[in-house]
C-alpha cells in the first residue's frame, strides 16, 4: 500500500510535463501557421483585388474612346439626351438585367435610377430636381441616359480582348446648362446676338455633354470615369483627330522601324575614329 504523497510533494512531481510541453509547443506551431496562412490569404486576395480594380479602370477608359467615335457621328445631340440615339456597342434593349461574365447581375433600370436621384426603385420629378450635394443644379441636374452598354470582350469583332468586364456609358446634358432642359442641349443665351451686348448672359453649357463611364468586374470591382465632352467646328474635330491618329501611327512605326528616305534603299554608315571617314 503506497503512503499518499503530501500536497507539496505532488507539487514538485514531474510526471507528465514531456507531454504539456509537447502540447504547448504544438500550439504555438499552430497558431504560427494559421497565422501565416491568414497572411498569405489576405496578400493574394489584395493582389487579386489591385488588379481586377485596374483592369476594371482601363475598361472603363475603353468604353469612352469607343463612345467618342459614336458621338462624333451625331449632328444633333438632343437626339442623344432624349435617348432616341445610341452608340453601336450595345447588347439589347437599354432596359432589364444583365448577367455578366462572372456570374453576377446588374439591373440597368435601377443602375440609372440610382445615377439620376440615388434611388434604385425610380425617380420623381421632385428627386430629379432636388438640391443635394451630389446634384447641386436643381432642374439642371442631369438625366443620364444609357448610351452604350455591353461585355468588353464584345467591343471588337475579333473577339481578342479577354476579359470579364461589363462597361456601361451614360450621356447627359452638362449641368452647367442654364436654360433649365436637360432634355435639350441648351439655347444660346440671353440678349447674345451678332453685337456686343453688356446684358448677355450666355449659356455655358451650349453644345457641352456630360459623360459616365462605369466597368463591372469581378469579385464585385468597379471603376468609374466622368468626362466632359464639348462640340467644336466639324471640320477642327476632323482635323484634329486625323492628325492625332496619323502623328501616333507615325510614332508608332518610328519605334519599329529604321529611318528610310522614301525611294532610297537602307545603308549603314560608320565613322572611324582615326581617319574620320566613312564606310
Amino acid at each position: 500500500m503506497h503512503t499518499p504523497l503530501s500536497l507539496s510533494a505532488r507539487v514538485r512531481q514531474e510526471d507528465g510535463i514531456a507531454m504539456v510541453v509537447a502540447l504547448m509547443a504544438m500550439m504555438l506551431m499552430m497558431a504560427l501557421g494559421l497565422t501565416l496562412v491568414m497572411t498569405t490569404t489576405t496578400e493574394t486576395r489584395i493582389s487579386a483585388n489591385y488588379s481586377q480594380g485596374t483592369e476594371a479602370l482601363y475598361a472603363a477608359d475603353a468604353a469612352v474612346e469607343r463612345v467618342m467615335d459614336d458621338i462624333l457621328t451625331v449632328p444633333d445631340w438632343n437626339e442623344i439626351l432624349k435617348g432616341n440615339v445610341r452608340s453601336a456597342f450595345v447588347d439589347g434593349t437599354p432596359t432589364g438585367v444583365r448577367t455578366l461574365p462572372d456570374g453576377s447581375t446588374l439591373n440597368l433600370d435601377k443602375a440609372t435610377s440610382m445615377l439620376d436621384c440615388g434611388k434604385a426603385d425610380g425617380c420623381s420629378d421632385a428627386d430629379l430636381n432636388a438640391w443635394t450635394d451630389e446634384r447641386p443644379w436643381g432642374s439642371n441636374n442631369p438625366r443620364w441616359k444609357l448610351y452604350a452598354y455591353g461585355p468588353l470582350s464584345a467591343m471588337l469583332p475579333t473577339d481578342t480582348i479577354n476579359s470579364k468586364d461589363y462597361v456601361v456609358v451614360w450621356i447627359a446634358d452638362d449641368p452647367s446648362e442654364t436654360d433649365n432642359d436637360p432634355a435639350t442641349d441648351g439655347a444660346p443665351g440671353v440678349n447674345c446676338g451678332q453685337t456686343n451686348d453688356p446684358n448677355c448672359s450666355a449659356n455655358p453649357g451650349l453644345g457641352v455633354l456630360a459623360m459616365h463611364a462605369e466597368a463591372f468586374g469581378p469579385g464585385g470591382s468597379r471603376r468609374v470615369i466622368e468626362i466632359t465632352v464639348a462640340r467644336t467646328d466639324t471640320t477642327e474635330i476632323e482635323r484634329g483627330y486625323t492628325g492625332q491618329r496619323g502623328q501616333d501611327e507615325q510614332n508608332r512605326r518610328a519605334r519599329k522601324a529604321a529611318v528610310q528616305t522614301p525611294g532610297k534603299a537602307l545603308t549603314m554608315q560608320t565613322m572611324t575614329l582615326a581617319t574620320g571617314g566613312i564606310h
